[in-house]
């Protein structure tokens, strides 16, 4: 029998690739799209056109499927509000949706490792204010919560830049070039999602996950290893505090004027130039079975380059 999901962030970085993964293994997927004439039309995709605000497209998302994994998240924004409205009212709409419905018995949130420093942005708050809806309905569904590192690989715009700097042997530093922080490959990420929805016996919980690597990356890591793959020097280049501050402030306000959404702000400084972004993937791997990070930097690094 056609086992059904549904997936919400199915247009984005991650939920591409994972639908892609869902389909080709035979999963039945139901995916939350607000425009869907755009998407490709597949035998094993059932794109419902709505967002995480219209509670008809959910409920018609949800219907018939054992699971959700709910990939969908705003990472930019000019205001608190911005990330509030689509993280955490948006996660609890999913939510409630799921747990009414009967055919739906487990769910998967992908938050972000920047739920551990609430504090910091408004982006980290909202991750964080996003996980605390979800004992809310845990009598009703088993849920479980990832919260990677730096997701990379292809079709990531993200930390594009950051890569592509290198090849002309820099490689910009926001912080401290002896900062620590995970990464973890989109395949490695989406690989630990579907052995989630394999597994026979829920997992439940919260679980940083990254590549296994032990206490993470630097920057000087990452420029030492680049040196390797590329053949060439590769230098940190430290960008002044005052400088990215002044420009997050100025980029902000510049926001509020033109009326888009910024990357770059002073909560967004903040996250960078935090000291610590590892992980221990010990407690994930003890409860996935199967599954274990197979893709380092080292392994990636030259197509990435290259891009």
């Amino acid at each position: 029998m056609v086992r059904t999901v549904a997936v919400t962030g199915a247009t984005g970085f991650i939920g591409r690739i994972l639908i892609a993964k869902l389909a080709e293994s035979g999963w039945k997927i139901r995916a939350l799209a607000r425009c869907i004439s755009s998407q490709k039309d597949s035998p094993f995709i059932e794109w419902i056109s709505g967002d995480l605000g219209c509670n008809n497209a959910l409920r018609d998302l949800v219907s018939g499927a054992e699971a959700v994994i709910h990939c969908a998240g705003v990472v930019k924004g000019k205001s608190w509000d911005d990330f509030y409205q689509t993280n955490v009212i948006g996660t609890r709409n999913i939510l409630r949706v799921a747990s009414d419905s009967t055919s739906c018995s487990r769910f998967l949130h992908i938050s972000s490792l920047a739920a551990r420093e609430p504090l910091l942005s408004w982006y980290a708050r909202s991750k964080f204010e996003a996980e605390e809806q979800i004992p809310r309905f845990s009598g009703r569904l088993a849920s479980v919560i990832y919260r990677p590192a730096a997701v990379y690989g292809p079709g990531d715009k993200a930390m594009l830049p950051f890569f592509r700097s290198m090849r002309y042997g820099i490689l910009p530093v926001p912080g401290n070039p002896d900062n620590r922080f995970g990464l973890i490959h989109v395949d490695d990420l989406v690989a630990a999602i579907y052995c989630w929805l394999e597994t026979t016996r829920p997992v439940g919980g919260i679980y940083a996950i990254d590549d296994g690597t032990s206490d993470g990356y630097n920057y000087t890591s990452i420029a030492m290893i680049a040196q390797q793959v590329l053949g060439k020097p590769v230098r940190c280049f430290q960008i002044p505090a005052s400088s990215i501050c002044m420009l997050a402030r100025f980029n902000l306000w510049l926001a509020h004027l033109l009326n888009y959404a910024p990357m770059l702000t002073p909560g967004k400084v903040m996250e960078l130039q935090h000291s610590d972004w590892t992980c221990d993937i010990s407690f994930l791997r003890k409860e996935l079975v199967g599954w274990h990070p197979t893709i380092k930097l080292q392994t990636a690094l030259p197509s990435l380059v290259k891009m």
